[in-house]
């Protein structure tokens, strides 16, 4: 295969319906979830094929937003009964954004899951809602794959409760979760979660502890946003911090930790170095950061489609 040829890759998750608010700035409404790392994806060129429940009330939102999307299959997709996965996200100036999540989708199938997975190059799971799947069914897939897995903990981190503000809670689970997994993404509160403290970001000597627990389970690298300042790639021989140039004007920082893992999937499956694939990841992320929706995140990505830089060679 060449660079530009396309890869299939399977994208487990949940689409959401977010309406988005900031404190001192505008609010959007829009689908979001695996779609942001499907538009990503799928704009680069790759096969995705996107593994979730989508509630009845979204598809036809989902399936109007996706017509004009050829590398996406969505034959893993499945129609469930309801308004589907409703969120309603705060951004304040300072701190974390506050989630409430008005309903929500049954759990995914492991055999669905398993199958895709069996048929792609790539597993990439986010855990948009952190009732995509439930633990058992999640360890039954991992245990009895081959093929390269990227976990986003994302809304494990919070409490699972309908209809109110989710709180973070720890996760002393958190090795059941990773084990044989390839690469992990938190960003800082939820690797907070993960070490057990939710109230206080992690110090450098902890996230480098988790790191190593990590990698003794299997982790080939671990992946830890850092917003503006980029990610932080903690590798067994070797951390870095990558970061780029953010837009001019901020518009929606919801996703972009997506569009970072997307643009990275989309390098390493290529055969890509872990740390030029961050640096692709992390600017295409930036560039999203300067963009509001899904459909516009599509684009974007499509336009970086010729993109080649030197160290992202592998």
């Amino acid at each position: 295969m060449t660079e530009g040829s396309p890869r299939r890759i399977a994208l487990a998750g949940t689409i959401t319906s977010d309406r988005i608010v900031y404190e001192d700035g505008p609010s959007f409404k829009g689908l979001g979830g695996i779609l942001y790392q499907a538009a990503v994806l799928a704009g680069l060129g790759d096969e995705v094929h996107i593994v979730t429940n989508c509630g009845a009330g979204l598809r036809p939102e989902v399936d109007r937003l996706t017509a004009e999307w050829p590398e996406l299959r969505r034959d893993r997709m499945a129609i469930v009964p309801g308004p589907g996965n409703v969120v309603n996200l705060f951004y304040p100036r300072q701190g974390e954004r506050l989630e409430v999540l008005e309903s929500v989708v049954e759990p995914l199938p492991s055999e669905r899951l398993r199958s895709a997975a069996a048929h792609s190059e790539w597993l990439l799971v986010a855990l948009n809602s952190g009732l995509d799947i439930e633990r058992s069914d999640w360890r039954s897939v991992v245990d009895r794959l081959s093929c390269p897995v990227w976990l986003d903990i994302h809304s494990l981190a919070l409490d699972p409760v309908l209809r109110a503000p989710r709180a973070y809670v720890p996760i002393p689970e958190w090795p059941a979760w990773a084990r044989g997994v390839t690469f992990v993404q938190a960003n800082r509160q939820e690797l907070a979660c993960l070490l057990g403290h939710p109230e206080r970001f992690p110090t450098r000597a902890e996230v480098d502890g988790f790191a190593r627990a990590a990698f003794d389970l299997g982790v080939k690298a671990v992946f830890l946003t850092l917003g503006r300042e980029g990610v932080l790639v903690l590798t067994p021989h070797e951390t870095r911090q990558v970061h780029a140039a953010g837009p001019e004007q901020v518009v929606d920082t919801t996703g972009c930790g997506d569009v970072l893992c997307a643009g990275a999937v989309h390098r390493l499956v290529r055969g890509a170095g872990i740390f030029g694939a961050a640096a692709f990841g992390v600017r295409l992320a930036a560039r999203a950061a300067g963009l509001a929706g899904i459909q516009e995140t599509y684009e974007m990505a499509r336009a970086a489609r010729t993109e080649i830089a030197p160290e992202e060679v592998p």
